[in-house]
Protein backbone atom coordinates (compact mmCIF):
# COMPACT_ATOMS: atom_id res chain seq x y z
CA UNK A 1 0.00 0.00 0.00
CA UNK A 2 2.34 2.79 -1.58
CA UNK A 3 4.66 4.41 0.95
CA UNK A 4 2.70 3.10 4.00
CA UNK A 5 4.44 0.18 4.23
CA UNK A 6 1.39 -2.20 4.90
CA UNK A 7 1.02 -5.78 4.00
CA UNK A 8 -2.60 -6.57 3.06
CA UNK A 9 -2.12 -9.96 2.98
CA UNK A 10 -1.28 -10.11 6.84
CA UNK A 11 -3.99 -11.60 9.36
CA UNK A 12 -5.11 -8.57 10.86
CA UNK A 13 -6.13 -10.34 14.61
CA UNK A 14 -2.75 -11.56 14.83
CA UNK A 15 -0.62 -8.64 14.91
CA UNK A 16 0.19 -7.14 17.69
CA UNK A 17 -1.55 -4.04 19.11
CA UNK A 18 1.01 -1.99 18.92
CA UNK A 19 1.11 -2.93 15.27
CA UNK A 20 -2.49 -2.41 14.37
CA UNK A 21 -2.34 0.75 15.97
CA UNK A 22 0.47 1.93 13.82
CA UNK A 23 -0.97 0.13 10.74
CA UNK A 24 -4.46 2.27 11.47
CA UNK A 25 -2.34 5.69 12.00
CA UNK A 26 -0.51 5.04 8.66
CA UNK A 27 -3.77 3.65 6.41
CA UNK A 28 -5.47 7.25 8.52
CA UNK A 29 -2.54 9.31 7.15
CA UNK A 30 -2.57 7.96 3.95
CA UNK A 31 -6.65 8.32 3.26
CA UNK A 32 -6.08 12.29 4.17
CA UNK A 33 -3.21 12.77 1.64
CA UNK A 34 -5.28 11.16 -0.85
CA UNK A 35 -8.00 13.95 -0.51
CA UNK A 36 -5.37 16.80 0.31
CA UNK A 37 -6.61 17.67 4.07
CA UNK A 38 -3.12 17.48 5.58
CA UNK A 39 -0.31 20.32 5.30
CA UNK A 40 2.62 19.21 4.33
CA UNK A 41 4.64 17.07 6.35
CA UNK A 42 7.24 19.54 7.09
CA UNK A 43 5.36 22.56 7.77
CA UNK A 44 7.23 24.59 10.52
CA UNK A 45 4.02 25.09 12.88
CA UNK A 46 4.12 27.31 15.64
CA UNK A 47 2.23 25.46 17.88
CA UNK A 48 4.11 22.72 20.24
CA UNK A 49 3.53 19.23 18.53
CA UNK A 50 1.10 16.96 20.71
CA UNK A 51 2.76 14.24 23.15
CA UNK A 52 3.51 10.64 22.28
CA UNK A 53 2.05 7.59 23.66
CA UNK A 54 4.53 5.24 23.87
CA UNK A 55 4.27 1.42 24.31
CA UNK A 56 5.93 -0.11 27.68
CA UNK A 57 6.34 -3.33 26.81
CA UNK A 58 8.28 -3.95 25.00
CA UNK A 59 10.76 -0.95 25.33
CA UNK A 60 11.89 1.23 22.01
CA UNK A 61 15.37 2.11 21.50
CA UNK A 62 16.65 5.03 21.07
CA UNK A 63 18.47 7.06 18.53
CA UNK A 64 21.35 9.94 19.26
CA UNK A 65 23.39 11.67 17.50
CA UNK A 66 26.01 15.17 17.54
CA UNK A 67 25.82 17.65 15.30
CA UNK A 68 27.81 20.54 13.56
CA UNK A 69 30.84 22.00 15.23
CA UNK A 70 31.80 19.87 18.31
CA UNK A 71 32.65 21.73 21.73
CA UNK A 72 35.05 20.90 24.93
CA UNK A 73 31.45 19.60 26.68
CA UNK A 74 29.39 17.84 24.33
CA UNK A 75 30.40 14.18 25.26
CA UNK A 76 29.06 15.17 28.53
CA UNK A 77 25.72 15.89 27.15
CA UNK A 78 26.10 12.50 25.66
CA UNK A 79 26.93 10.53 29.05
CA UNK A 80 24.07 12.20 30.32
CA UNK A 81 21.69 11.12 27.66
CA UNK A 82 23.22 7.34 28.25
CA UNK A 83 23.42 7.48 31.91
CA UNK A 84 19.87 8.98 32.03
CA UNK A 85 18.12 5.88 29.54
CA UNK A 86 19.30 3.64 31.46
CA UNK A 87 17.44 4.75 34.18
CA UNK A 88 13.84 3.94 32.14
CA UNK A 89 14.14 0.31 31.12
CA UNK A 90 10.87 0.03 30.77
CA UNK A 91 10.66 2.36 28.16
CA UNK A 92 13.84 2.68 26.16
CA UNK A 93 15.84 -0.33 25.26
CA UNK A 94 19.23 0.58 23.84
CA UNK A 95 20.78 3.68 23.43
CA UNK A 96 22.20 3.63 19.89
CA UNK A 97 24.27 6.68 18.28
CA UNK A 98 24.78 8.03 15.14
CA UNK A 99 28.42 7.26 13.50
CA UNK A 100 28.83 11.03 12.27
CA UNK A 101 26.09 12.21 13.30
CA UNK A 102 22.40 12.41 11.28
CA UNK A 103 24.88 10.61 8.47
CA UNK A 104 25.27 7.43 10.71
CA UNK A 105 21.39 7.36 10.62
CA UNK A 106 20.75 7.30 6.83
CA UNK A 107 23.47 5.38 6.24
CA UNK A 108 22.56 2.68 9.21
CA UNK A 109 25.91 2.98 10.72
CA UNK A 110 24.72 2.53 14.31
CA UNK A 111 26.38 2.33 17.37
CA UNK A 112 25.36 0.02 20.46
CA UNK A 113 26.11 2.13 23.15
CA UNK A 114 25.18 -0.69 25.74
CA UNK A 115 28.47 -2.71 24.37
CA UNK A 116 30.77 0.45 26.26
CA UNK A 117 31.70 -0.36 29.70
CA UNK A 118 30.08 1.81 32.13
CA UNK A 119 33.38 3.67 32.70
CA UNK A 120 33.82 5.03 29.23
CA UNK A 121 30.83 6.18 29.14
CA UNK A 122 31.40 8.31 32.40
CA UNK A 123 34.87 9.08 31.32
CA UNK A 124 32.83 10.80 28.82
CA UNK A 125 31.93 13.41 31.03
CA UNK A 126 35.98 14.71 30.94
CA UNK A 127 36.39 14.08 27.07
CA UNK A 128 36.23 16.46 24.37
CA UNK A 129 35.18 16.85 20.77
CA UNK A 130 32.48 14.37 19.48
CA UNK A 131 33.44 10.62 20.80
CA UNK A 132 30.96 9.03 18.29
CA UNK A 133 31.74 11.72 15.33
CA UNK A 134 29.94 14.61 14.45
CA UNK A 135 29.15 16.30 10.81
CA UNK A 136 27.87 19.39 8.85
CA UNK A 137 24.93 17.67 6.80
CA UNK A 138 21.46 19.65 6.63
CA UNK A 139 18.68 17.61 5.64
CA UNK A 140 17.22 19.54 2.13
CA UNK A 141 13.37 20.28 2.08
CA UNK A 142 10.96 17.32 1.67
CA UNK A 143 10.15 18.79 -1.78
CA UNK A 144 13.47 18.60 -3.06
CA UNK A 145 14.89 15.32 -1.61
CA UNK A 146 12.18 13.40 0.50
CA UNK A 147 14.28 9.96 -0.21
CA UNK A 148 16.22 10.84 3.21
CA UNK A 149 13.40 11.42 5.20
CA UNK A 150 11.66 8.42 3.85
CA UNK A 151 15.58 6.65 4.93
CA UNK A 152 15.52 8.12 8.56
CA UNK A 153 12.14 6.44 9.00
CA UNK A 154 12.91 2.98 7.54
CA UNK A 155 15.84 3.11 9.73
CA UNK A 156 14.20 4.11 12.34
CA UNK A 157 11.76 1.15 11.82
CA UNK A 158 14.14 -1.52 11.44
CA UNK A 159 15.60 -0.62 14.56
CA UNK A 160 12.92 0.00 16.43
CA UNK A 161 13.59 3.35 17.04
CA UNK A 162 11.14 4.93 19.31
CA UNK A 163 13.39 8.40 20.83
CA UNK A 164 15.67 10.60 18.67
CA UNK A 165 17.85 12.73 20.45
CA UNK A 166 20.05 14.90 18.54
CA UNK A 167 22.23 17.06 19.66
CA UNK A 168 23.61 20.35 18.10
CA UNK A 169 22.74 24.20 17.43
CA UNK A 170 20.08 25.88 15.39
CA UNK A 171 19.94 24.01 12.37
CA UNK A 172 19.82 21.19 14.60
CA UNK A 173 17.13 22.02 16.59
CA UNK A 174 15.39 22.76 12.36
CA UNK A 175 16.16 19.05 11.66
CA UNK A 176 14.84 17.61 14.80
CA UNK A 177 11.66 19.30 14.61
CA UNK A 178 11.18 18.41 11.11
CA UNK A 179 11.65 14.63 12.06
CA UNK A 180 9.63 15.16 14.93
CA UNK A 181 6.91 16.27 12.19
CA UNK A 182 7.84 14.01 9.54
CA UNK A 183 7.39 10.93 11.63
CA UNK A 184 3.41 12.46 12.55
CA UNK A 185 2.29 12.70 9.37
CA UNK A 186 3.58 9.06 8.23
CA UNK A 187 1.96 7.58 11.00
CA UNK A 188 5.28 6.59 12.67
CA UNK A 189 5.67 6.88 16.74
CA UNK A 190 8.63 9.07 17.16
CA UNK A 191 9.28 11.02 19.93
CA UNK A 192 12.02 14.29 18.69
CA UNK A 193 13.83 15.97 21.32
CA UNK A 194 16.74 18.69 20.87
CA UNK A 195 19.53 18.80 23.16
CA UNK A 196 21.26 22.29 22.86
CA UNK A 197 24.87 22.81 22.29
CA UNK A 198 26.74 25.83 20.49
CA UNK A 199 29.74 27.54 21.25
CA UNK A 200 28.23 30.15 19.90
CA UNK A 201 25.40 30.89 22.47
CA UNK A 202 23.02 31.95 19.62
CA UNK A 203 20.44 30.05 20.43
CA UNK A 204 16.75 31.71 21.31
CA UNK A 205 14.85 31.25 24.74
CA UNK A 206 17.59 29.17 26.57
CA UNK A 207 19.62 31.80 28.69
CA UNK A 208 23.27 30.28 27.52
CA UNK A 209 23.77 27.16 25.05
CA UNK A 210 25.85 24.40 26.62
CA UNK A 211 29.58 24.71 25.28
CA UNK A 212 29.41 28.36 25.08
CA UNK A 213 30.81 29.05 28.83
CA UNK A 214 33.94 27.19 28.60
CA UNK A 215 34.96 28.64 25.18
CA UNK A 216 34.34 32.08 27.02
CA UNK A 217 36.63 31.00 29.85
CA UNK A 218 39.20 29.48 27.98
CA UNK A 219 39.25 32.99 25.75
CA UNK A 220 38.81 35.14 28.49
CA UNK A 221 41.95 32.69 30.37
CA UNK A 222 43.91 33.21 26.62
CA UNK A 223 43.58 37.29 26.52
CA UNK A 224 44.82 37.87 29.81
CA UNK A 225 47.72 35.63 29.86
CA UNK A 226 48.86 37.19 26.46
CA UNK A 227 48.34 40.27 27.32
CA UNK A 228 50.80 39.97 30.26
CA UNK A 229 53.15 38.84 27.60
CA UNK A 230 52.29 41.82 25.44
CA UNK A 231 53.06 44.39 27.80
CA UNK A 232 56.15 42.73 28.85
CA UNK A 233 57.55 43.38 25.52
CA UNK A 234 55.90 46.39 24.25
CA UNK A 235 58.64 48.65 24.82
CA UNK A 236 61.25 47.31 22.39
CA UNK A 237 59.21 45.04 20.28
CA UNK A 238 54.88 43.94 19.88
CA UNK A 239 53.01 46.83 20.11
CA UNK A 240 49.44 45.37 19.18
CA UNK A 241 48.29 41.64 19.50
CA UNK A 242 45.26 40.27 17.84
CA UNK A 243 43.44 37.34 18.48
CA UNK A 244 40.70 35.70 16.77
CA UNK A 245 37.80 33.74 17.82
CA UNK A 246 34.56 31.88 17.01
CA UNK A 247 31.33 33.72 16.51
CA UNK A 248 29.68 34.17 13.27
CA UNK A 249 26.63 36.78 13.14
CA UNK A 250 27.01 36.96 17.30
CA UNK A 251 29.47 38.43 19.68
CA UNK A 252 29.42 36.33 22.52
CA UNK A 253 32.73 34.96 22.53
CA UNK A 254 34.19 38.58 21.69
CA UNK A 255 32.72 39.35 24.26
CA UNK A 256 33.78 36.97 26.53
CA UNK A 257 37.43 38.17 25.76
CA UNK A 258 36.65 41.30 27.62
CA UNK A 259 36.06 39.46 30.86
CA UNK A 260 39.98 39.84 31.36
CA UNK A 261 39.81 43.30 31.61
CA UNK A 262 39.80 44.25 35.22
CA UNK A 263 40.08 47.88 34.76
CA UNK A 264 41.06 50.93 32.22
CA UNK A 265 43.74 49.73 29.95
CA UNK A 266 44.26 46.02 30.47
CA UNK A 267 43.68 43.69 27.85
CA UNK A 268 41.59 43.88 25.67
CA UNK A 269 41.67 47.40 25.11
CA UNK A 270 39.40 46.92 21.56
CA UNK A 271 36.90 44.42 20.84
CA UNK A 272 35.79 44.19 17.54
CA UNK A 273 31.81 42.47 17.40
CA UNK A 274 29.69 41.49 14.18
CA UNK A 275 26.49 43.59 15.50
CA UNK A 276 28.67 46.74 15.01
CA UNK A 277 30.06 47.68 11.29
CA UNK A 278 33.77 47.55 10.97
CA UNK A 279 34.82 51.04 10.27
CA UNK A 280 38.42 50.46 9.52
CA UNK A 281 39.85 54.57 10.33
CA UNK A 282 37.27 54.78 13.81
CA UNK A 283 39.57 51.31 14.71
CA UNK A 284 42.69 52.56 13.86
CA UNK A 285 42.53 55.93 15.41
CA UNK A 286 41.20 53.89 18.19
CA UNK A 287 44.52 51.37 18.28
CA UNK A 288 46.98 54.77 17.92
CA UNK A 289 45.18 56.17 20.71
CA UNK A 290 45.43 53.06 22.92
CA UNK A 291 49.42 52.73 21.92
CA UNK A 292 50.03 56.48 22.72
CA UNK A 293 48.21 55.71 26.25
CA UNK A 294 49.35 52.22 27.58
CA UNK A 295 52.07 51.47 25.58
CA UNK A 296 50.02 48.61 23.91
CA UNK A 297 46.83 47.69 22.45
CA UNK A 298 45.61 44.16 22.93
CA UNK A 299 42.57 43.01 20.17
CA UNK A 300 39.91 40.48 20.31
CA UNK A 301 37.94 40.33 16.57
CA UNK A 302 35.14 37.96 16.12
CA UNK A 303 35.29 36.27 12.74
CA UNK A 304 32.07 37.65 11.59
CA UNK A 305 32.65 41.26 11.52
CA UNK A 306 31.13 42.92 8.63
CA UNK A 307 32.18 46.04 6.81
CA UNK A 308 29.51 49.06 6.79
CA UNK A 309 28.11 47.57 3.34
CA UNK A 310 27.34 44.06 5.31
CA UNK A 311 30.09 41.88 3.46
CA UNK A 312 31.71 39.71 5.84
CA UNK A 313 35.90 41.07 6.17
CA UNK A 314 36.98 37.41 6.04
CA UNK A 315 34.46 35.94 3.98
CA UNK A 316 36.81 33.48 1.76
CA UNK A 317 34.01 32.76 -0.82
CA UNK A 318 33.63 29.35 0.26
CA UNK A 319 30.81 27.52 1.99
CA UNK A 320 29.68 24.87 4.75
CA UNK A 321 27.43 22.07 4.31
CA UNK A 322 24.69 24.09 5.91
CA UNK A 323 25.00 27.08 3.23
CA UNK A 324 26.95 29.21 5.48
CA UNK A 325 29.78 31.72 4.16
CA UNK A 326 33.28 29.44 5.09
CA UNK A 327 34.83 32.17 7.68
CA UNK A 328 38.50 32.51 8.80
CA UNK A 329 41.33 34.71 8.58
CA UNK A 330 40.36 38.24 10.03
CA UNK A 331 43.11 38.27 12.32
CA UNK A 332 45.93 39.06 10.23
CA UNK A 333 43.38 40.89 7.75
CA UNK A 334 43.37 43.27 10.77
CA UNK A 335 47.20 43.09 11.93
CA UNK A 336 48.27 44.01 8.44
CA UNK A 337 45.89 46.88 8.12
CA UNK A 338 47.80 47.94 11.71
CA UNK A 339 51.31 47.17 10.43
CA UNK A 340 50.59 48.98 7.33
CA UNK A 341 48.83 52.08 8.45
CA UNK A 342 50.35 52.54 11.78
CA UNK A 343 53.66 50.87 11.51
CA UNK A 344 53.07 49.03 14.48
CA UNK A 345 55.09 45.39 15.20
CA UNK A 346 52.05 43.18 15.95
CA UNK A 347 51.25 39.32 16.43
CA UNK A 348 48.12 37.74 15.74
CA UNK A 349 46.61 34.54 16.69
CA UNK A 350 43.43 32.07 15.82
CA UNK A 351 42.03 30.42 18.23
CA UNK A 352 40.16 27.94 15.96
CA UNK A 353 39.41 24.52 17.08
CA UNK A 354 41.70 25.41 20.37
CA UNK A 355 39.33 27.39 21.71
CA UNK A 356 36.25 25.00 21.48
CA UNK A 357 38.25 21.56 22.42
CA UNK A 358 39.61 22.80 25.47
CA UNK A 359 38.21 20.62 27.90
CA UNK A 360 41.58 21.26 30.57
CA UNK A 361 39.96 23.95 31.80
CA UNK A 362 36.09 23.65 30.62
CA UNK A 363 33.99 25.85 33.31
CA UNK A 364 32.44 24.27 36.12
CA UNK A 365 28.78 26.01 35.13
CA UNK A 366 28.70 24.75 31.51
CA UNK A 367 29.79 21.03 32.47
CA UNK A 368 26.82 20.98 34.97
CA UNK A 369 24.37 22.60 32.49
CA UNK A 370 25.68 20.18 29.60
CA UNK A 371 25.07 17.30 31.56
CA UNK A 372 21.75 18.53 32.92
CA UNK A 373 20.36 19.65 29.42
CA UNK A 374 20.79 15.84 28.34
CA UNK A 375 19.40 13.69 31.18
CA UNK A 376 16.16 16.74 30.66
CA UNK A 377 15.73 15.44 27.68
CA UNK A 378 15.56 11.57 28.37
CA UNK A 379 12.70 12.82 30.80
CA UNK A 380 10.98 14.90 28.62
CA UNK A 381 11.01 11.86 26.11
CA UNK A 382 10.00 8.89 28.70
CA UNK A 383 6.90 11.64 29.59
CA UNK A 384 5.71 11.53 25.58
CA UNK A 385 7.27 15.54 25.45
CA UNK A 386 7.66 15.61 21.80
CA UNK A 387 9.44 18.30 19.64
CA UNK A 388 10.86 20.06 22.27
CA UNK A 389 14.21 21.50 24.08
CA UNK A 390 15.58 21.62 27.13
CA UNK A 391 16.60 25.46 27.85
CA UNK A 392 17.76 27.25 30.67
CA UNK A 393 16.81 30.12 32.64
CA UNK A 394 18.65 32.12 34.84
CA UNK A 395 16.23 32.10 38.27
CA UNK A 396 18.91 34.02 40.24
CA UNK A 397 21.94 36.62 38.82
CA UNK A 398 24.10 36.85 42.39
CA UNK A 399 24.24 34.08 43.39
CA UNK A 400 23.78 32.55 40.23
CA UNK A 401 20.78 30.48 40.31
CA UNK A 402 19.45 28.78 36.80
CA UNK A 403 16.84 25.66 36.25
CA UNK A 404 15.79 23.56 33.11
CA UNK A 405 12.88 24.13 31.38
CA UNK A 406 10.84 22.68 27.69
CA UNK A 407 11.15 25.18 24.65
CA UNK A 408 8.88 24.54 21.91
CA UNK A 409 11.24 23.41 19.27
CA UNK A 410 9.53 25.64 16.70
CA UNK A 411 10.45 28.69 18.27
CA UNK A 412 14.42 27.40 18.67
CA UNK A 413 14.53 26.17 14.83
CA UNK A 414 16.92 28.67 12.89
CA UNK A 415 16.84 31.85 14.93
CA UNK A 416 19.49 33.52 16.04
CA UNK A 417 20.71 35.05 19.55
CA UNK A 418 22.89 38.22 18.91
CA UNK A 419 24.14 40.67 21.18
CA UNK A 420 21.77 43.23 22.73
CA UNK A 421 23.00 46.18 22.11
CA UNK A 422 23.11 47.57 25.85
CA UNK A 423 25.73 44.35 26.52
CA UNK A 424 28.34 47.08 23.82
CA UNK A 425 29.62 50.13 25.16
CA UNK A 426 28.69 53.39 23.41
CA UNK A 427 31.38 53.46 21.09
CA UNK A 428 31.00 49.91 20.22
CA UNK A 429 34.43 49.03 21.22
CA UNK A 430 34.09 46.87 24.73
CA UNK A 431 31.33 45.36 27.07
CA UNK A 432 29.25 46.91 29.10
CA UNK A 433 28.47 46.03 33.05
CA UNK A 434 25.70 44.46 32.22
CA UNK A 435 27.15 42.61 30.03
CA UNK A 436 29.68 41.60 32.46
CA UNK A 437 27.40 40.15 34.79
CA UNK A 438 25.66 37.92 32.43
CA UNK A 439 28.44 36.83 31.04
CA UNK A 440 30.79 36.24 34.59
CA UNK A 441 28.92 33.13 36.38
CA UNK A 442 28.99 31.07 33.03
CA UNK A 443 32.94 30.54 33.08
CA UNK A 444 33.01 30.58 36.77
CA UNK A 445 34.36 27.21 38.70
CA UNK A 446 36.78 24.74 37.35
CA UNK A 447 36.48 21.28 36.31
CA UNK A 448 39.64 19.65 35.59
CA UNK A 449 39.81 16.36 33.70
CA UNK A 450 42.00 13.58 35.43
CA UNK A 451 45.54 14.22 34.01
CA UNK A 452 48.03 10.80 33.68
CA UNK A 453 52.43 11.60 32.49
CA UNK A 454 51.57 14.88 32.44
CA UNK A 455 48.33 15.21 30.00
CA UNK A 456 45.00 14.87 30.33
CA UNK A 457 43.69 11.60 30.48
CA UNK A 458 40.87 11.18 27.60
CA UNK A 459 38.53 7.81 26.64
CA UNK A 460 38.81 6.73 23.34
CA UNK A 461 35.39 4.82 22.82
CA UNK A 462 34.98 1.17 21.42
CA UNK A 463 31.82 2.30 19.27
CA UNK A 464 31.23 -1.18 18.09
CA UNK A 465 28.85 -1.44 15.06
CA UNK A 466 24.96 -2.37 14.89
CA UNK A 467 24.17 -5.07 12.56
CA UNK A 468 22.84 -3.66 9.25
CA UNK A 469 19.19 -4.78 7.80
CA UNK A 470 18.52 -2.61 5.03
CA UNK A 471 19.97 -2.11 1.58
CA UNK A 472 22.86 0.20 1.10
CA UNK A 473 21.70 3.95 0.98
CA UNK A 474 23.96 6.90 -1.10
CA UNK A 475 24.16 10.39 0.04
Amino acid sequence: MGMCGLNSGRKWKKQPIIHRIVYHLRLQTLLERCTHSIPSPLTVSSQPLKPVTMTTSPPRNAFYAQSGGVTSVINISAQAVIETARKYPKKIGKVYAGRNGIIGALTEDLIDTSKEPLANIKALGHTPAGAFGSCRYKLKSLETNRREYERLIEVFKAHDIGYFFYNGGGDSADTCLKISQLSASMGYPLIAVHVPKTVDNDLPITDCSPGFGSVAKYVAVSMRESGLDVVSMARTSTKVFVLEVMGRHAGWITAACGLAAEKTGDAPQILLFPEIPFEPQKFLARVDACVTKYGFCAIGVSEGIRNTDGKFVSESGLVDAFGHAQLGGVAPFIADMVRRELKLKNHWAVADYLQRAARHIASKTDVQQSYAVGKAAVEYAVKGMNGVMPAIKRVKAKPYKWEIFPAPLADVANQEKKMPRDFITADGFHITQKCRNYLQPLIEGEAYPPYEGGLPRYVKLNNAAVKKKLAIFSL
